[in-house]
């Protein structure tokens, strides 16, 4: 059995949270608390060292990732709990943290809660992924984790000079380290990187535009690094006009 404390600044939705846990993880979970502020929810994870949060990104006195700049037990799962707050979602995906989106959909919050069921026992590098989700959200620095099956790795989005995919498999070809295989579709990559700085300029390539010196009329972009990336015919003039 874990421990969980559900943080939200809405009674009723802390209510929905720990009455969906109750019914369907009777057997696996315990709740031994719940807040409503950044505040009241630091001194719960320092009473009760929980083994999961469900937390609201929106809270009264800050928000969710305030919260989690306090955390220091490296195996403690995270679920966020969040409206459609594009910046906050995007914050949460390329620090790989779950979420679940307001209002509650049951398949989404059971699957979610299993997983951290699950992965309790391991050591998560949840640190690393809170600094990562938190930078980004405060805008101090543009870092993506990213999960193969035996590391992780928190990559700088400056580092990387494109990404390829195969099927449901995208490698990262970086200036800093050996390249990366994941397991995630072109279109799940493109969801994670800065629309400003990287460019879908073929079907299977993901180009960061500040890495490109010039445009091959037989189609190609010719990055520093002398690396030749193809560009689709009926992707060349918006690919042109973003990097150029």
């Amino acid at each position: 059995m874990i421990n969980v404390i559900v943080i939200d600044d809405e009674k009723l939705v802390r209510l929905d949270v720990i009455d969906r846990l109750t019914s369907n993880f009777p057997q696996e979970i315990k709740i031994v608390s719940e807040a409503s502020s950044v505040a009241e929810a630091k001194v719960e994870i320092e009473k009760h060292n929980p083994d999961l949060l469900l937390l609201d990104v929106d809270l009264g006195d800050g928000t969710g990732f305030d919260v989690l700049k306090e955390i220091r037990n490296k195996n403690i799962q995270v679920i966020f709990i969040t409206g459609f707050d594009t910046h906050a979602i995007k914050a949460i995906k390329v620090g790989a943290l779950d979420y679940i989106l307001k209002p509650v959909d049951d398949e989404e919050f059971n699957t979610a809660v299993q997983k951290a069921i699950d992965n309790t026992s391991s050591d998560n590098n949840i640190e690393q992924l809170i600094k990562v989700s938190n930078d980004y959200y405060n805008g101090i620095n543009k870092r993506i984790i990213l999960r193969t099956s035996n590391a992780v790795f928190a990559i700088n989005e400056d580092d990387i000079l494109y990404c390829k995919s195969d099927g449901n498999y995208t490698t990262f070809y970086t200036n800093v380290s050996e390249k990366v295989v994941v397991s995630k579709s072109m279109m799940k990559t493109e969801e994670l990187l800065s629309e400003n700085t990287f460019v879908r300029c073929h079907q299977s390539y993901i180009v960061n535009k500040n890495k490109v010196v010039k445009y091959q009329k037989q189609g190609f972009l010719i990055l520093k690094t002398g690396e030749k990336i193809p560009v689709a015919a009926r992707r060349k003039e918006y690919t042109l006009q973003k990097i150029f």
